[in-house]
């Protein structure tokens, strides 16, 4: 039985949406990594906006407006520092823990959950107060209050899923597979810096 391949123009948008990233991917791999990340992160504090006000509405409290500056703080950061700063460290990660080492599996969650992550969060509240243009008060404060429990938090979510990631998912696809995680993620970090 004959296969009959169908031209671009009639393929799904789907299919079109993912042939054009892997396009620019190639062509521009930080610079896309870098959008996609500012994308998904303002969509995660959306999310985070949208899943409070109906926690209020259930509760009969009053409930605030949509905070497009906030969003637009998340993309920010996607956009400047997940997009490039996770591009290098899976690039980095590769040459310093190559698949030949036979304790790969173990050094690179280790990497990735005792160095990264703790530091990845650091950088995270550190530029939301600038961002937010709040004060070192400010970020002494929410660093005391909720730094402690983002952590212990990430390690519990993030573990499986950086596991399969940096294990198994090509290298030029790992910021995108941490992207639609962190979509979820940054609707809890929104929520719990508060």
């Amino acid at each position: 039985m004959p296969v009959e391949s169908l031209p671009v123009r009639d393929a799904s948008i789907h299919f079109r949406l993912l042939q054009q990233y892997l396009i620019l991917l190639k062509k521009y791999p930080i610079l896309t990594k870098s959008v996609t990340s500012g994308l998904l992160s303002a969509l995660g504090n959306l999310l985070s906006q949208i899943l409070e006000a109906r926690k209020k509405i259930k509760s009969g409290a009053p409930v605030s407006e949509i905070d497009p500056a906030a969003a637009a703080r998340y993309a920010t950061f996607g956009v400047f520092i997940t997009g490039p700063v996770s591009h290098f460290f899976y690039q980095l990660m590769e040459v310093w823990l190559p698949t030949t080492d036979p304790l790969c599996i173990v050094k690179r969650l280790l990497l990735d959950r005792l160095i990264f992550a703790p530091g990845f969060l650091l950088i995270f509240y550190f530029v939301m107060n600038i961002l937010e243009a709040k004060g070192w008060r400010d970020f002494e404060s929410k660093m005391r209050g909720s730094y402690w429990t983002a952590l212990k938090m990430n390690w519990k979510v993030w573990t499986p899923f950086q596991f399969v990631n940096i294990n198994f998912v090509p290298v030029q696809f790992r910021v995108l597979f941490a992207n639609m995680v962190a979509l979820f993620w940054y609707a809890y970090l929104a929520s719990v810096r508060k």
